[in-house]
């Protein structure tokens, strides 16, 4: 218990005064900081949150608040800010190369790290949309501007490109020799020029150097710029393009699952791809040549190969002037038997079964198929295959919408939507859904 203490200020007064002493409050000690991995992590979720609720305007305003708000707080969204960037025009490209170059020039080996800042905040560099509407000199721009770029990000995870911009030999050889090209995870909208090509070797390729020193790389986008193989015939010299060559490498890639090879018949990366081992290989986007033997092309070839361990197929034609469609192999379900998801292309295989061996009747494990639009004679095709289906559950309509809400009945029957509609309905006793292309069934 504690003892009362009384002060006496004026003990020889008539009427000394007494005073209650209380004791004063404890000395509170400071609240021990949070450390500065901490508020990265905070802030990491707080961007990520508003990143995936709104568009990439949104996370920049945040990282630009937090760094106002003091000069701890503007050390630690630096990074943030840096590490997600997306460029939409070529002023802002210039802006962004001049930042990181000057930085890197004022950089000196006395630092512990041996790589400027901002240019090692950098993961994610998207350039995607920037290609819209480039004449020659801002493509040229460009292409100087992403040579001298390419050296300043080392720690880059994931790059994506214009697919209509076809980098030069100088631009290759930046990204090539740059540091940190182990780092890359994802290399999307590579143009693939047809002089990147080589009869001789497939070492002399560019983009195959360029996946040399790529080891830890997990999807791959690449868009062909070649010779169409409908004028093969008008030009005869064109022939030594698509020659197999005599050498090749081995590519060391294990953990690549996704690629994407869209308007690109033969190439000596192709080649490099068809000699390469591929054991995570599991979604394939390609352009469809089943008509031109090998070694015209190499689509058939790559799927004999590569077949067996994929899960996703998709044939795609990319839209130009004038477009000519190939036909897909009939074989698929032979060279790729384990697929979940097929998509198709115009105009639509009759689609064979492989034999059965252990069973009287062959099942596959498909489950959602894709078309561009509904066809009579796919629908035969279909009806046939559907007792080695037991697992398919989605039809999907890719390059058609349901009407609107509110359009009368007569519209709603007229034309393809009457066809899907007809498919709806007979593919309902099956226990299997019609979607559009936006993958929503009927409103």
């Amino acid at each position: 218990m504690s003892e009362t203490i009384l002060l006496f200020p004026r003990p020889l007064a008539r009427y000394a005064g007494r005073l209650l002493l209380l004791p004063l409050l404890p000395h509170q000690s400071p609240s021990k900081p949070l450390p500065a991995e901490i508020w990265s992590i905070i802030f990491s979720l707080a961007l990520s949150t508003d990143a995936s609720e709104g568009p990439y305007t949104n996370r920049l305003s945040w990282c630009v608040s937090l760094m106002l708000v003091c000069k701890c707080f503007q050390e630690m969204a630096s990074p943030l800010l840096y590490s997600n960037i997306k460029i939409r025009t070529v002023s802002c490209l210039d802006q962004f190369t001049s930042r990181l170059y000057t930085a890197d020039q004022k950089w000196d080996s006395i630092r512990r790290i041996p790589y400027s800042t901002p240019g090692r905040w950098v993961q994610i560099f998207d350039l995607s949309k920037i290609a819209a509407t480039l004449d020659s000199r801002q493509a040229f721009a460009v292409d100087s501007l992403l040579t001298k770029l390419f050296p300043l990000m080392p720690f880059l995870e994931k790059l994506s490109l214009p697919s209509a911009l076809p980098l030069s030999r100088r631009a290759f050889t930046s990204l090539i020799n740059r540091d940190g090209n182990s780092n890359l995870r994802a290399l999307s909208g590579i143009c693939y020029d047809v002089s990147f090509s080589s009869a001789v070797s497939t070492e002399e390729d560019p983009s195959v150097q360029l996946l040399q020193t790529c080891h830890n790389l997990e999807r791959l986008e690449i868009t062909g710029n070649a010779i169409n193989p409908v004028d093969l015939d008008s030009f005869p010299d064109g022939l030594e393009v698509i020659q197999v060559p005599s050498s090749t490498v081995r590519l060391d890639l294990p953990h690549l699952h996704s690629i994407t090879l869209l308007s690109m018949p033969s190439s000596s990366l192709m080649y490099a791809l068809l000699n390469t081992s591929l054991p995570h290989l599991r979604a394939l986007s390609i352009t469809p040549y089943d008509d031109i033997p090998f070694p015209g092309a190499f689509a058939s070839r790559f799927l004999d190969i590569h077949g067996k361990s994929l899960w996703t197929l998709s044939f795609f034609t990319p839209k130009s002037w004038p477009t000519r469609l190939h036909p897909s192999p009939c074989t698929l379900f032979h060279t790729c038997p384990n697929l979940r998801h097929l998509s198709l292309e115009c105009p639509l295989p009759v689609l064979v079964l492989p034999d059965a061996t252990n069973s009287p009747q062959v099942i596959l494990p498909l489950q959602i198929i894709s078309i561009p639009r509904p066809k009579e004679d796919f629908w035969r095709t279909l009806e046939r295959l559907l007792p080695s289906l037991p697992s398919l559950k989605i039809v999907r309509m890719r390059d058609v919408r349901w009407l609107r809400r509110g359009m009368n009945n007569h519209a709603q029957e007229a034309g393809v939507q009457g066809e899907m509609r007809d498919w709806r309905r007979r593919l309902a006793r099956k226990g299997i859904r019609l979607l559009d292309g936006d993958w929503k069934e009927t409103p």
